[in-house]
């Protein structure tokens, strides 16, 4: 059980002051690690000794073992409350342009352009994205629909995986997001993705690295911020850079479809025209 489930379940048997010290928890669980007992204790007005006999109750043997247990919460993308300011907009600007120096200074030209030519020359492309990847899936469908057809999403609203694999083969590609908290089922997906022979491209945070074997590219993209919630400004940028991509090496085609778009746009009212 997560610490804050094992603060809900004994809640009603603590004490006053083990309640003050589990709030201060429960309002801190992001940046726990970055307190001793001694500074939990004073921050929660209560004793050492209180501090730890809580832990103890919560079936840890000590603080090292609750800043483990954070830690590991936060590194699966549980989204954690910090009691302290997160240093505002200069320091989120400060982590994101991090975030993309270390994409883009381990993601070289030559895995983009393999990437981009598997999608711009594959028969059918089928964007696979679960829960926080679904929007990165959709937009870069959105994107790559401009320059080529044959590209399809999944999971759809209410639907499942297993009919949009049916029928991949080889000369076809599949691009798969997996960033952290995938879904239970997420490697069996990619497994049976690779099993069509189509072309994987895996895309995921560091966690998904284990999954690699199963693909035929992989692309490691961070999505770490100073907050409680995961950034995706990165994986957003890297959707960009790999629609331009595609686009770049489908050539004449891709220019003629996107004028083919572009005049649809018009004839349809689609689109606001910019005087």
């Amino acid at each position: 059980m997560r610490i804050d489930e094992r603060i809900e379940k004994h809640y009603p048997e603590l004490g006053p002051q083990e309640r003050k010290a589990a709030d201060t928890i429960l309002d801190r669980l992001g940046d726990l690690a970055v307190y001793n007992a001694a500074e939990l204790a004073r921050l929660s007005g209560v004793s050492k000794a209180t501090v730890s006999r809580l832990f103890r109750r919560l079936g840890f043997t000590d603080f090292s073992e609750v800043k483990e247990h954070t830690r590991a919460l936060r590194s699966s993308g549980v989204p954690l409350a910090t009691g302290e300011s997160d240093g505002g907009l200069a320091a989120h600007a400060a982590l994101e342009q991090q975030n993309l120096q270390r994409l883009f200074g381990t993601f070289d030209d030559d895995r983009l352009a393999e990437a981009a030519r598997l999608l711009a020359g594959a028969g059918r492309i089928l964007l696979v994205g679960f829960r926080n990847s679904f929007p990165l899936a959709l937009h870069l469908r959105q994107q790559l629909l401009q320059c080529r057809g044959g590209v399809g999403l999944a999971p759809q609203p209410g639907q499942s995986v297993g009919e949009e694999l049916a029928g991949l083969g080889p000369g076809d590609a599949v691009l798969i997001l997996g960033f952290r908290r995938r879904p239970e089922g997420f490697a069996k997906v990619l497994k049976a993705a690779a099993g069509t022979e189509a072309a994987t491209i895996l895309i995921g945070d560091a966690s998904a690295r284990r999954l690699a074997g199963n693909a035929t590219v992989w692309i490691e993209c961070p999505v770490e911020s100073g907050g409680a919630f995961d950034s995706y400004a990165a994986a957003m940028s890297l959707m960009s850079a790999l629609a331009n991509g595609v686009l770049a090496a489908r050539g004449r085609p891709g220019s003629k479809r996107i004028s083919e778009v572009t005049g649809l746009y018009d004839a349809i009212g689609e689109i606001e025209r910019l005087s």
